[in-house]
């Protein structure tokens, strides 16, 4: 296994119960029965999320750019017994889906891996189902690249220019690996910001209707030590948790 794969995104879930399953798909229970439904896993490979929606009856398909990530997926899938279907693929070209072909994308954290997120909104909207729910993780644009190293005793300094598209180059944390870093690491990661206004009018421009944003991150502790992830996440949450339903605007003229 490539050295990389020790990271927690790449490690498939292979002990879930179907209530491990839920919780980890729809922590906010807003997704209701999944049986049968067509669930897209979007840049979403490492047999994490595509189990848990299979073990809970969806019919899952996985798009991913690594096919390392794709073939954890499969082990995960060959370890349940369940299947799945696996697409080596760009997020920000669908094409080879049918026009509203899943009831669900779920796009785990990789939003921020791309300059222009409208680009993948796009896509989503027209494999999308009307009234289909397409939620994701990015980071939380105002603190974009901001780690628990920036502590500097007085705080967490916001040094980087708020500007759409802007890369955002840092090295990876040690939660990461939790306790297994590799003995060689790759470089990266790269990011791009997406301004919040990019986020929230790119979906509307394609038709999203915003149906819940959660701050989310590590467990906030104010108390914790200074430069650690649980006291950076009670200073401002890493993360944004958006879920969306796809209602797409006809006739309708501002």
């Amino acid at each position: 296994m490539p050295s990389f794969a020790r990271a927690v995104f790449t490690r498939p879930w292979l002990d879930l119960t179907p209530d491990d399953a839920r919780a980890m798909v729809d922590p906010d229970g807003l997704l209701g029965a999944l049986a049968g439904r067509r669930v897209l896993c979007l840049a979403g490979g490492g047999g994490q999320q595509s189990a848990a929606y299979a073990l809970l009856g969806a019919t899952v398909t996985v798009l991913d750019h690594s096919p390392a990530q794709l073939e954890r997926g499969r082990e995960a899938a060959a370890h349940y017994g369940l299947a799945i279907t696996t697409e080596q693929g760009d997020m920000r070209d669908l094409s080879r889906f049918g026009s509203a072909a899943f009831d669900v994308v779920h796009q785990p954290y990789s939003l921020n891996f791309v300059s222009d997120a409208r680009h993948v909104f796009r896509q989503v909207a027209r494999v999308l189902r009307p009234g289909g729910v397409y939620w994701f993780n990015c980071a939380n644009p105002f603190v974009a690249g901001l780690t628990a190293a920036d502590w500097d005793v007085q705080g967490y300094p916001l040094r980087r220019p708020y500007v759409q598209g802007a890369v955002i180059d840092y090295a990876d944390e040690d939660w990461i690996f939790r306790g297994e870093r590799p003995a060689e690491m790759i470089s990266g990661p790269r990011e791009y910001r997406h301004t919040l206004s990019t986020l929230i009018n790119g979906l509307v421009e394609q038709g999203f209707v915003l149906t819940r944003l959660i701050e989310e991150g590590f467990t906030p502790d104010a108390s914790a030590a200074p430069g650690t992830p649980d006291h950076l996440a009670a200073i401002s949450p890493p993360w944004l948790r958006f879920w969306t339903r796809l209602q797409p605007v006809t006739g309708l003229s501002v």
